[in-house]
């Protein structure tokens, strides 16, 4: 079997969402592959929709129901249990590819002996297979054969683990799988798994379609998607102590902790959360300085985040309070203005 593609599904149905990702899937021009499709306990009609592709197409479509909701990082686990192929790549139910996608992939991939191939994706609100907002998912500079310069690069932007496609053995000839039941998994593992590559090649054509829509995770912000998104930081951490890599790779590791323990955390956590709470706030900053001490002198931090921000973390450093004050007054004085803005704009417009 030349290629495994898994598919984790929970609650795809509606819109048509489910029936997009995988008609392109069962589409795909490359031959000898597998379509692993989990549906992690839905409580729509998504298994009964994998269930009729999986009777059309028995040849290409293998469908596993879990027994229990394990989110995105536990269906992906049973996907990987049972795939076959030589290569396998992962894709969100609620994403689709183009005809060639999984064939340019491959092919490249087999061109060049690379173990890790990967291209650009494009962010849509529609289905449809046009071009939408074209996103650079990796650079050209970080591609070839694998130094410790171009492993810094791809720690610090790695781009995302769903556009890309990897050599078994990268995943599979280790024990460590993806954490489960929380959101942000690729988070935790995608380090290690590039740094066991050796080569990796990257085509600069938006082939994957990223769906964008209000369920999608990036813009459901809870306090809980909060909490999981500091648990894959310390699983992140935890990867790189354990496979050996965090001395080599300190400044980088450090700068990933930082922003998506900390950082994105948040100011996510504070912008997006109405009832916000004094001691998830605390225990944020105190264990954020408690895992990497110095990590306000680490030059990427300086380079990468934005002066009014690392401002506003140097409060919390000092004071949660007096920064829980202080971004209250700044998000009403800010709320404010744009209100002010919006009844002067008509003014201005007929001016």
């Amino acid at each position: 079997m030349k290629l495994s593609v898994i598919v984790p599904v929970y609650n795809m149905a509606s819109g048509d969402k489910l029936s997009w990702c995988l008609d392109s899937l069962v589409n795909q021009t490359v031959r000898d592959y597998e379509i692993i499709a989990v549906d992690d306990c839905s409580t729509d009609d998504s298994l009964k929709i994998l269930r009729e592709y999986e009777r059309k197409f028995p040849d290409k479509v293998r469908v596993i129901a879990s027994p229990e909701n394990r989110r995105q990082g536990g269906a992906k686990n049973l996907g990987l249990s049972q795939a076959a192929g030589e290569w396998i790549g992962f894709i969100d139910s609620d994403d689709w590819v183009t005809p060639d996608y999984y064939e340019k992939l491959l092919a490249r991939g087999e061109e060049t002996g690379a173990d890790m191939v990967g291209c650009d994706y494009h962010l849509t609100s529609a289905h449809s297979m046009e071009i939408g907002q074209v996103v650079h998912n990796n650079r050209p500079e970080q591609t070839g054969m694998l130094t410790k310069e171009k492993y810094r690069s791809l720690i610090l932007d790695s781009g995302s683990l769903v556009v890309k496609i990897y050599r078994r053995h990268i995943i599979l000839d280790y024990p460590n799988r993806f954490p489960e039941h929380i959101f942000y998994e690729d988070n935790a593992i995608g380090n290690s798994w590039m740094l066991r590559a050796r080569h990796f090649e990257y085509l600069q054509e938006p082939l994957y379609y990223y769906y964008q829509h209000e369920t999608s995770t990036v813009h459901t912000i809870t306090k809980q998607r909060c909490l999981d998104r500091m648990e894959a930081a310390r699983v992140m951490v935890r990867e790189a102590r354990q496979f050996g890599f965090l001395e080599e790779y300190y400044p980088e590791i450090e700068s990933s902790f930082t922003t998506l323990f900390y950082v994105n955390t948040l100011f996510s956590y504070m912008a997006g959360v109405k009832k916000k709470e004094y001691g998830f706030v605390r225990a944020l900053g105190r264990e954020m300085r408690e895992a990497f001490p110095g990590f306000m002198r680490n030059p990427y931090y300086q380079e990468r985040v934005h002066e009014e921000e690392r401002r506003l973390i140097r409060m919390h450093m000092k004071s949660t309070l007096y920064f829980m004050l202080y971004y209250k007054l700044l998000w009403m004085y800010r709320n404010f203005r744009k209100r002010i803005d919006e009844k002067q704009a008509p003014k201005n417009k007929g001016a």
